[in-house]
């Protein structure tokens, strides 16, 4: 028998290569699945023979394996079905069976029942009574598969298999945040992925309607056109599947960033000017499964009323509309086809009445086959176009609605633009959905700041916009802030004409279409500013209010880059970012109200607030003489009353302290720890320092660099933790102790790395970029890193300015995800020699690189 086993192996193996072999070649579906099912069916049967079963058994194919859709390295789900149970020998035989088959290179998902468990166990557990409603006789007793066919096929109970099916379906669609745009979906669990596909014709044929898509058109749950749609997208994802599987060489369904160039050579797309052929295939992708969502929502809720039917006095609304069951029900099917402004409406009425859940199927799928009515003729229509103001106007409803027209295909059609950039994937490294998904998350968090329930989350965000005008017009900013990302060019610059012409189109006022103009065209603007600035500079402040130019932008646009930031990725907002916001905000808007950015002013204030603060501490004025009279105006620039207190307070009586003075404390932001370090300035300190920190996995978010009048280094920085969930408590102690030791090592131990460097970092690195310019005061120069965010990165910069003695004045550290834009003020005499400032980008870009 090993001799067969061993010459059923190699068959095997040269039979599934012919398979890929012509599957690469000409990428037939049925070709791949008949082939590759024969293959595997042939090598079940002669393992079946050589194990000389009892002839009484049957082998029975299941699940994916029985409706003959075997992927390429996918288990092959199998039932031993027996007409009673085995005695020892038959156990032993059968042990060996399996055996075999792994030994032969069949891996196998298997059961072994008799009739009457695989009853009980279909009752008990829906999964079970699932893989069975696909299943297929390989060998064995026939009569015995007939009795199985005969038996289950009375089972499940129609009702209650679809209960059982559409709950399993809302559970796996939660555990996938109900969402299909996640940067490396599961093309087979995934909301919009096969699995959604298959629960269709699992219900189908628990029903008696059938299993193809044929079968749920003739029984008029779809249309043929939409049973066609359905057939093209559920050939693309099983053409995908088989495609993943051999480029990943094992059975594999996520589209992980390994596999996504791999998998556009495979389909045959090639880059585009502006655009990768991974972004090209996973817009093709994000595209075919929200059909998947849109056409299986339509099916299912057809299917509830067939067998869950339920008699309800429709509730009129007005004469186009009516309520069934909370849901919104046109009155005539071809409602949208003969009067398409009832299209905007139908949207309206759901922000308008709370009471409704949604729409009927019948009203969806009219919905759904009536979009293409959304032409020039019906954007140009001032009826839509006001119903459409009108509908962003509403106090709820409006981000449901905003997601509902997405979803159905219909706000690409109304605002075209959006229609391009829906399923466009952004491998910028901090964006993590797709443009149209983070587009409709920002207009998501712009909204939330206007319900009170909310209201404890960014309190001045809701304080701002409880007292601004017609907010909605922030709606159609965050619309239109990233419309025109991937045309190539400045997508701020595009986006501004096409909000400009939209805004225009809909009778907006020449001052709000200028904001709304305004918004989109700076929406980056004070993100920049606030993170890469030196917000002590007053010059930075009337720079940026010479920007802004009115108090009403200023409040639009903080409220627009909140939102913004916060609807990239759940990594890329930090308390320390908020701050930095808001004090640019509070700036700024002192500026255009006529107020002064005095630095004496300034420091008096600042000076006169920290002494109070010592005071509490039961300091006297004089305490705070020895330290504060070797601090310069810079000082007190930037930082803010209560650091001056807290660093006073550590340090008056040490102010020529001969060890380091490390202190740290839960940061006044609310997030991370502050930590200062007091020590004789020297060289590598700052590499030092961001070694030590790197060492035990925390990211430094912004670093106060400061040298004392008689030069002493008085460095801040803000540091978060790996995780949200850090202990910061437990960490201080830890700082405080070893930081000193490390400070004052005769050597600087080597940093391990406790982070890794992200997949999505991995497979699409970021070409680092080092510019070094002097400032425009010519007092400093300016260095500008942009780099992917790795272990070691800030450690690695500051070894290189230590080698060339180049002084670090202030850093500005910012992480967008996992890219990292840090910015840093430095002094020294290499940067006087163009020669020399050369040699000091370009080794900044090998460390980096």
């Amino acid at each position: 028998m090993t001799t067969g086993i061993a010459a059923l192996r190699e068959r095997l193996r040269a039979e599934r290569a012919e398979v890929q072999a012509e599957f690469v070649a000409r990428g037939s579906l049925a070709g791949f699945f008949g082939k590759h099912q024969r293959v595997v069916d042939r090598a079940m049967r002669a393992v079946w023979e050589l194990a000389a079963l009892p002839s009484r058994w049957a082998l029975v194919a299941v699940g994916g394996y029985g409706r003959r859709e075997l992927y390429p390295y996918s288990d092959v789900d199998i039932l031993v079905l027996l007409p009673a149970d085995p005695d020892p020998a038959e156990s032993a035989a059968l042990e060996g069976f399996v055996g075999s088959l792994w030994d032969v290179g069949v891996e196998i998902g298997q059961s072994v029942r008799t009739l009457a468990q695989c009853i009980e166990e279909a009752a008990r557990d829906i999964t079970v009574a699932t893989a069975l409603l696909e299943s297929r006789r390989v060998a064995g007793d026939a009569a015995l598969y007939r009795a199985f066919v005969d038996t289950l096929g009375r089972r499940p109970d129609p009702a209650a298999f679809f209960i059982g099916k559409r709950l399993e379906l809302e559970q796996r669609h939660e555990k996938y945040n109900d969402s299909p745009y996640s940067l490396e979906p599961n093309l087979k669990e995934s909301p919009g992925g096969l699995r959604d596909l298959h629960v269709i014709r699992w219900v189908a044929r628990a029903s008696g309607i059938g299993h193809r898509w044929s079968d749920l058109a003739a029984r008029g749950l779809v249309t043929r056109a939409e049973a066609l749609q359905l057939q093209r997208v559920e050939h693309f994802l099983q053409r995908l599947r088989i495609h993943l599987h051999y480029v990943a060489g094992r059975r594999e369904d996520r589209i992980l960033f390994d596999h996504q160039n791999a998998l556009a050579v495979a389909f045959g797309i090639g880059a585009e000017a502006h655009r990768r052929a991974s972004e090209a295939l996973m817009q093709r992708y994000y595209r075919n499964a929200k059909s998947v969502t849109q056409l299986s929502t339509i099916m299912l809720q057809n299917f509830g009323g067939e067998l869950q039917p339920v008699e309800a006095v429709p509730e009129p609304i007005n004469e186009r509309f009516q309520a069934v069951h909370d849901l919104l029900d046109a009155r005539d099917p071809e409602l949208f086809e003969h009067t398409p402004h009832a299209i905007l409406e139908s949207f309206l009425l759901l922000s308008q009445r709370s009471a409704l859940r949604g729409m009927t199927a019948g009203t969806l799928r009219s919905l759904w086959r009536s979009r293409h009515r959304i032409d020039a003729a019906f954007r140009a229509d001032p009826v839509n176009r006001a119903r459409f103001l009108e509908f962003l106007a509403q106090p709820r409803g409006i981000v449901h609605g905003l997601r509902r027209l997405n979803q159905y295909g219909l706000l690409g059609r109304y605002i075209p633009a959006f229609g391009r950039i829906v399923g466009q994937m952004q491998h910028d490294l901090f964006h993590v959905y797709t443009v149209d998904q983070h587009i409709l998350n920002v207009v998501r968090n712009v909204r939330r700041f206007t319900m009170h329930e909310f209201a404890h989350e960014y309190p001045l965000c809701s304080r701002l916009i409880a007292n601004f005008e017609r907010p909605w017009l922030l709606y159609i900013a965050a619309l239109f802030h990233d419309i025109a990302k991937g045309r190539g060019g400045d997508h701020s610059t595009l986006g501004r004409v096409d909000v400009t012409a939209f805004a225009r189109g809909h009778d907006l006022s020449s001052d709000d279409t200028d904001l709304v103009g305004f918004l989109v065209e700076h929406h980056l603007t004070m993100s920049t500013v606030g993170q890469k600035q030196d917000l002590a500079d007053p010059d930075v402040i009337r720079a940026f209010a010479d920007i802004v130019k009115t108090e009403r932008r200023l409040v639009a646009l903080y409220i627009l880059t909140v939102a913004d930031i916060r609807g990239t990725s759940p990594k890329v907002w930090n308390a320390w970012k908020g701050k930095l916001l808001e004090d640019l905000y509070r700036y700024t808007r002192r500026v255009l109200r006529g107020g002064t950015l005095d630095p004496d002013q300034d420091v008096q204030a600042k000076q006169a607030e920290a002494l109070r603060l010592l005071r509490l501490y039961a300091l006297s004025d004089a305490a705070k003489d020895a330290l504060w009279k070797e601090l310069d105006v810079g000082y007190f620039l930037r930082h803010d009353p209560q650091e001056i207190a807290w660093q006073t307070r550590n340090l008056h009586y040490r102010v020529r302290a001969p060890q380091p003075v490390v202190k740290a404390r839960l940061s006044p932001v609310g997030e991370g720890l502050q930590v200062m370090i007091y020590c004789a300035d020297r060289r590598e300190l700052f590499a030092r320092i961001c070694g030590f920190f790197e060492g035990i996995g925390f990211n430094i978010v912004d670093a106060k660099i400061h040298t004392t009048l008689h030069g002493y280094a008085l460095d801040t920085f803000q540091v978060l933790g790996p995780d949200s969930q850090y202990d910061y408590r437990s960490a201080i102690a830890r700082i405080e102790h070893e930081l000193p030791a490390a400070l004052d090592a005769a050597t600087q131990e080597r940093v391990t790395a406790t982070r890794r460097i992200s997949r999505q970092l991995k497979h699409f690195p970021i070409q680092p970029e080092v510019h070094v310019r002097p400032d425009d005061r010519g007092q400093f120069h300016v260095l500008s890193v942009t780099a992917g965010d790795r272990p070691g990165l800030l450690h690695a910069v500051a070894r290189v300015l230590a080698k060339y003695d180049v002084d670090l004045h202030t850093a500005k550290i910012v992480t967008l995800g996992d890219r990292a834009e840090d910015v840093f003020l430095v002094a020294g005499p290499v940067l006087e020699r163009p020669k020399r400032v050369i040699e000091l980008e370009t080794e900044l870009v090998d460390a980096l690189a």
